[in-house]
């Protein structure tokens, strides 16, 4: 562990002083507050805490490692305290923030902090690169208090790190099939290991194999939502949702994206997205889920997730969309940016190993899985070549499989070459999995040459597949149209619709329904790259300018 002074010189931008006028400029935002010595100004775990930056005094800051309190840090005059969390609402990964002595400050509410941010730009891009430098040095040094504690082959212990990590949540993986301290830190506990998968926050709560919506809750990832008419509802939190969450918020229209899963999509995923315009090293899917949902939420946008929407109603001319547990929003516009999921295998034994040897994204959580075994990967387009090329760097060997022989048609040059040049990487065409067998978790596949008809077994203990698409639109009405496949038809193709009933030509992105538009991947016609998407669901903004102006 580092110690404070260590930390002050490696990581400058973390403990940043502000000037006077700086100062002077947050005063006008804040409230003046004392506490006196051993008062708390934000408990662990505190939803929406305020943000503080010291006046005079000094103030203690609890960290916790690997899940226990151990380390501290004292922020003097002038600092600001806090992360990223202040912004979307969630809880606060570190603290007590205790007064050390008499102390000072200005204290900000969230929603002051975004004002402050939006009116006063030169200030608040200091702050925003604060307080994502502090969440950086966070997830380095491993400072947060949430541990999951189960077994490498349990699809829940899966699911819910998989739902950190999409949430881009902190936490600390403890493995009970390899971890020696395990008998001890059970123990601690006071839980058995047929209690697992347990989450533990420190010392504040512990829950037993908890479900994503009660995590979220806890945690503040699922917001509440407001009982107003919001001006754009969107369905769908990938790269056209989020892009048009920044561009909706920062207009000035009051937005909601509802998700059910979170933030990021499909793309969210990737391992390394190098196509993307502006970012010659590339860039990871969680990266830039990350920034574009702050981004979003820095304007003011609300994200809530997981939210699942299982019906879609139309009420006094309003788009009504009806969520699970009961709740209900309303909007005047709709962007539905719901994306498509790879296929399922055809593979006899497959559904036994969801979770635990089959998986439909690659990234550092599954990649932690399978270090130094062989693994296998499905399909020939971009998605399962980024992820064969970043697996490469973790296993073994990977094989690809291809249900066909026109190699690198679906797939970009770039990635098709590296995985050519790659030496634990072999291509297998004309092959597919035909059964999957193992005890508790996957340990062998049957694979078949389609057109020889010869078969072998391989031994691994995953599989990775990217094959095909389906659009998530089993929720939709009849009355917004969609193709054969279930991707929803656009502008032009719906003009002739007997569902089109306005007295114009639909926009581009709007659907057979005036007021309800569509982007991404869930669109028919979509480029299916996340460029596309992102220019899509800026666009589709100005299209819902154009709507509200109808209205």
């Amino acid at each position: 562990m580092l110690s404070e002074q260590e930390i002050r010189a490696r990581f400058p931008i973390c403990m940043l002083k502000l000037d006077d006028e700086q100062l002077r400029i947050v005063e006008r935002f804040a409230q003046l507050k004392s506490y006196k010595d051993g008062e708390t100004l934000v408990a662990v775990g505190t939803r929406d805490p305020n943000y503080h930056v010291i006046r005079s005094g000094e103030v203690e800051i609890v960290y916790f490692s690997s899940g226990e309190r151990q380390f501290i840090f004292k922020a003097t005059p002038r600092e600001l305290m806090g992360d990223v969390s202040y912004l979307s609402g969630r809880a606060s990964m570190v603290g007590p923030l205790v007064a050390k002595g008499d102390v000072e400050v200005f204290e900000l509410s969230p929603e002051n902090l975004r004002r402050m941010i939006d009116e006063e730009p030169k200030l608040g891009n200091i702050i925003l690169a604060t307080l994502i430098a502090r969440s950086q040095l966070l997830h380095d040094l491993n400072l947060f208090p949430l541990q999951v504690i189960g077994s490498r082959f349990s699809a829940d212990t899966f699911r819910i790190r998989d739902f950190f990590a999409m949430n881009r949540v902190n936490f600390t993986w403890i493995d009970i099939e390899s971890d020696p301290q395990v008998d001890e830190l059970l123990k601690q506990l006071q839980i058995s290991e047929g209690d697992t998968p347990v989450v533990a926050f420190g010392n504040e709560w512990i829950r037993r194999n908890p479900t994503n919506r009660e995590l979220a809750e806890r945690l503040g990832i699922l917001s509440t939502l407001k009982e107003e008419v919001y001006d754009l509802a969107i369905v769908g939190a990938g790269p056209a949702g989020l892009a048009a969450a920044v561009y909706g918020a920062s207009e000035g229209l009051s937005t909601v994206v509802l998700d059910r899963k979170a933030p990021g999509g499909q793309a969210g995923t990737s391992s390394n997205i190098e196509n993307y315009p502006g970012f010659p090293m590339g860039l990871s899917g969680r990266e830039l889920a990350g920034r574009m949902t702050l981004q979003a939420q820095k304007f003011g946008a609300q994200l809530s997730t997981p939210r699942e929407v299982v019906k879609l109603e139309f009420e006094n001319g309003y788009p009504v969309l009806y969520l699970d547990h009961d709740k209900c929003v309303s909007a005047k516009c709709l962007l539905i940016a719901t994306g498509a999921s790879y296929r399922r295998l055809n593979a006899e034994g497959r559904e036994q190993f969801e979770g635990v040897g089959v998986y439909y994204d690659a990234t550092p959580i599954e990649a932690e899985l399978c270090g130094g075994s062989l693994v296998v990967v499905v399909g020939g387009a971009n998605s399962a070549g980024q992820a064969t090329v970043f697996l490469a760097e973790h296993a073994r060997k990977v094989l690809l499989l291809l249900r066909g022989d026109d190699w690198g048609k679906d797939m970009s040059r770039y990635l098709w070459r590296r995985i050519e040049q790659t030496k634990n990487i072999e291509l297998l065409t004309n092959t597919e999995i035909t059964r999957m067998t193992g005890n508790g978790h996957l340990e062998t596949i049957e694979i078949r040459n389609n057109r020889t008809g010869e078969t072998r077994m391989v031994e691994t203990r995953a599989v990775f597949t990217f094959i095909g698409a389906v659009p998530h639109t089993e929720w939709l009405p009849e009355g917004i149209e969609t193709d054969e496949k279930g991707f929803i038809k656009t502008g032009s193709t719906v003009m002739n619709s007997p569902l089109w009933t306005a007295q114009r030509r639909p926009h581009f992105l709007e659907t057979s329904r005036s007021g309800v538009f569509a982007a991404g991947d869930v669109r028919a016609g979509s480029m299916k790259r996340v460029a596309s998407a992102v220019g899509e669901g800026a666009m589709a903004v100005a299209f819902v300018h154009e709507y509200l102006k109808e209205m």
